[in-house]
Parts: structure tokens; C-alpha cells; sequence
């Protein structure tokens, strides 16, 4: 089966002079869209390829890969505007249409906005800025500590909102944050907190026990690489704590505790040391 706006695995089926043609055993012949190819090709040789639906209504493939496919949600730019819509950069010599009819705001020449990319009735891929229709506030699936994939939409007065995997969204709180983040940002995160609400909290790092688990760890490395001491402590800024162990400064505090506890450090107001 052919899944337009994805990336397909298709067989070499035909080639006729510079034209290359794939396809399944049950599909129809693809035109590929490139002519000068990196290496000769063989029937039945596999190419990962791009499937799109061309100018004239054909189905097409290309080597090239955009930007994003259909169904993702992607930070993109306006490269130009006509009479049909907005065009955006994509990654592909043919530009992303957003008609006016899926733009929630005026969009400008030069400016990046999030859009969901889809199939119109035609097959044809388009793009919407008018995302919340396909994106829930509520998880009834996610589970605390999950690894998600982030894509960073707003500012907020509470930090910044989030798309989780494409299909949901979840709040970054900025007293959270110890390293700068804008939107259109791509990066891995965790689920923090499922509210009562359903709503979601995230954070960009591992939340619990695991983390400082492996936190101590580190601490220790850094510890024994630098003759014992770390000219860090609990009362240390939480900027000079990210820079160094990438966590904030409340997981760094527990896992000194922990080590602490275990009479593995000694905490002194502005350094650790092994003891």
C-alpha cells in the first residue's frame, strides 16, 4: 500500500531512458522525480522515497525528504504569498500550500507559524495553522515519567506550551527551565505530572528516583576527575548547576543529599568533596 506524504519503501519496476519508475507488486508505476540519481539502479532494487501527489494529479516520488510529512506538526517559514494562500519552505522545490481558509491569523512573508500538514479530498498536501482541532489538552494514556518527543508552540506567563508527540498539548513551567528554549524547538522531554484535570505537565528531564539515581553517579565521576572537589553546592545558582549536570537545581539538591547521606560527600557552602 502507498501512503501519500510519508516515506515509502518501493522497488525499482521500470526504467525507460532517464525515467525511473517503483511501485509495490499491487500498486501502480511512481515516476521517481529525480533524473540524476547518485548510483545506477537494477529492478527491483529498494529506495526510501517521498510519495506526493504532482501538479497534473500523478502520483510522484522524490529521494528528497521534507521538512515534515502528513500528520506531523511542524515550526515552518512564508516564502511567498498568491491568490490561492500562503506558501512555506518545506524542504522541496515545490512549496507548502496554506490556503486562507486554514489560517487562523493573518501570515506574513518571512515568518515562521506551526502547521499540521494533511491530505486534502484530492490527496493533496496541505498544511493548517488551525492546530488545536488535532491536538488534546487531556492524557488518558500518557504515564509519569514517560520520554515523549517536544515541540516547543508559545510563550505563556506560566513558561512555554508544548506539542507532545504530535498529538497532544503539555505546559513547560519556566521556574523549570535552566536553559534557553523558542518555539519551533525540537527536544526530548518527560510527562512530570498528570493534573486532576487530565492536563499535562512536562519536563526536559527525567522526573523521580531514576534520575537522581543516575545523577549520583555522575556526581561522583565529576568528583573523582576533579581531585575530589566540585566548586558546586545547594547554594549554588541553578544556571551554573544546569550548565554542568544538566538537571535543576531542586534534583541536583536530592541527589547531593542522597550522597550525602550515604557519608559518600561532604557539603560545604560553596563546594562538594569526596570524603
Amino acid at each position: 500500500m502507498i501512503h501519500i506524504g510519508k516515506i515509502n519503501t518501493l522497488k525499482v519496476v521500470k526504467q525507460q531512458g532517464a525515467d525511473v519508475y517503483l511501485g509495490t507488486p499491487t500498486s501502480a508505476k511512481i515516476l521517481l522525480s529525480e533524473k540524476k540519481l547518485p548510483k545506477p539502479l537494477a529492478l527491483d532494487d529498494e529506495l526510501d522515497v517521498f510519495v506526493y501527489v504532482d501538479s497534473e494529479g500523478h502520483l510522484a516520488a522524490s529521494l528528497k525528504q521534507p521538512l515534515a510529512l502528513v500528520d506531523d506538526i511542524a515550526w515552518l517559514k512564508v516564502v511567498s504569498i498568491n491568490y490561492v494562500g500562503v506558501f512555506m519552505d518545506w524542504g522541496l522545490s515545490k512549496d507548502l500550500l496554506v490556503p486562507f481558509s486554514e489560517q487562523h491569523q493573518e501570515m506574513e512573508v518571512g515568518k515562521s507559524y506551526l502547521v499540521k500538514l494533511f491530505l486534502d479530498d484530492k490527496d493533496r498536501i496541505l498544511a493548517t495553522t488551525k492546530i488545536n482541532r488535532f491536538l488534546s489538552e487531556e492524557s488518558v494514556y500518557f504515564k509519569v515519567g514517560q520520554k515523549v518527543d517536544l515541540l516547543i508552540a508559545e510563550q505563556t506567563d506560566l513558561g512555554f506550551k508544548a506539542i507532545i508527540n504530535n498529538s497532544h498539548w503539555g505546559v513547560l513551567y519556566q521556574n523549570e527551565l535552566f536553559k534557553t528554549v523558542q518555539p519551533g524547538q525540537k527536544m526530548p522531554g518527560y510527562i512530570k505530572q498528570i493534573r486532576e484535570d487530565l492536563k499535562i505537565d512536562l519536563s526536559l528531564h527525567e522526573p523521580g528516583y531514576g534520575k537522581v539515581t543516575s545523577l549520583t553517579d555522575n556526581i561522583i565521576n565529576q568528583l573523582k576527575a576533579n581531585d575530589g572537589l566540585l566548586k558546586l553546592s545547594d547554594k549554588s545558582p541553578p544556571e551554573a548547576i544546569y550548565a554542568t549536570f544538566g538537571v535543576s537545581k531542586k534534583v541536583f539538591k536530592q541527589a547531593i543529599g542522597a550522597l550525602y547521606k550515604q557519608k559518600l560527600i561532604e557539603i560545604d557552602k560553596d563546594a562538594i568533596r569526596l570524603r
